[in-house]
């Protein structure tokens, strides 16, 4: 598990590209048959995935939790954006397919990960927070037939905002959130840009009682996203590539623009859980 420390903001305004790239940038977050997790102290939000194609592959707390398994005292968030997976709690087992979710309650002691077809490996991306009480573990799906363990969120509560003409219109997709999918803190969900849309999050906001991760996907491989972080006054960017995360402290704004359409994952913790709890930043006032 690789560990990122904390940011300020004064120390930020001194960072160079590369140092900017280290502190908040994830790269090669899917690896075959592999779980990657990356610690930040940020919140203490674990950000990472789970990558099975010819192996299961077994989620541990590892030495930097010192928890006796992963979930002793966190809860964890699943979008998968690849093949069907299989997903084993406590010896059920779920099957997760593509753009459905699960979240898992503290208290959970094995979770394993394997994907039906190795020739279309799923890909799981995960956010995990600190927890202080156990909600039910539930598998998301965007339709279906309701049955014990499994939330049907029909179109994932889904909000449209945003116009062509302003090449920001996109569809919200909410997965876990409170009313929805409880949870203690973490919340998770995606947006989707539509054809000759290119800006999410604009006009951006901040939102100090939460940080924010967000994972670019559906980014063609001749396209770059540039990923806006920063105080509102002092605002800088990272070049991002397909499948690549990036985390954003509470203090700073997070939005982005591209060269093509492109999908991503939010996931938040913090202490507010309402969804529009944003601090606003007005147009005239970015830098």
């Amino acid at each position: 598990m690789e560990l990122r420390t904390a940011a300020s903001p004064k120390d930020m305004k001194y960072y160079d590209t590369n140092r900017l790239r280290e502190e908040f940038l994830i790269q090669n977050v899917f690896v075959p048959d592999e779980i990657k997790l990356v610690y930040s102290h940020i919140d203490r939000i674990i950000t990472g995935s789970a990558t099975p194609v010819h192996q299961t592959l077994v989620l541990t707390a590892g030495d930097e939790l010192r928890a006796e398994y992963f979930c002793q005292r966190r809860e964890l968030g699943i979008i998968n954006i690849g093949g069907t997976a299989v997903v084993t709690v406590d010896k059920k087992e779920y099957t997760v397919a593509y753009k459905e979710a699960m979240y898992i309650g503290m208290g959970t002691k094995e979770i394993s990960f394997k994907s039906v077809d190795a020739s279309n490996p799923a890909k799981l991306y995960m956010n995990s927070a600190p927890a202080h009480m156990t909600y039910p573990t539930v598998l998301i799906k965007p339709e279906g037939t309701p049955e014990e363990g499994v939330v049907i969120v029909k179109d994932c509560n889904k909000v449209e905002l945003g116009c062509l003409e302003d090449a920001n219109h996109r569809t919200i997709c909410k997965y876990i959130l409170p009313g929805q999918v409880e949870s203690c803190q973490l919340e998770m969900g995606m947006t989707k840009l539509e054809p000759g849309s290119v800006w999410n999050t604009m006009p951006c906001h901040t939102h100090d009682r939460r940080m924010e991760v967000y994972l670019y996907f559906d980014v063609p491989e001749d396209a770059v996203v540039f990923h806006y972080m920063g105080e509102p006054t002092e605002t800088r960017h990272i070049v991002m590539r397909n499948e690549e995360a990036v985390i954003s402290p509470s203090w700073s704004i997070h939005c982005a623009s591209a060269t093509h359409a492109y999908t991503f994952i939010w996931g938040m913790v913090g202490e507010n859980q309402d969804f529009d709890d944003m601090d606003g930043v007005d147009m005239k006032d970015l830098r």
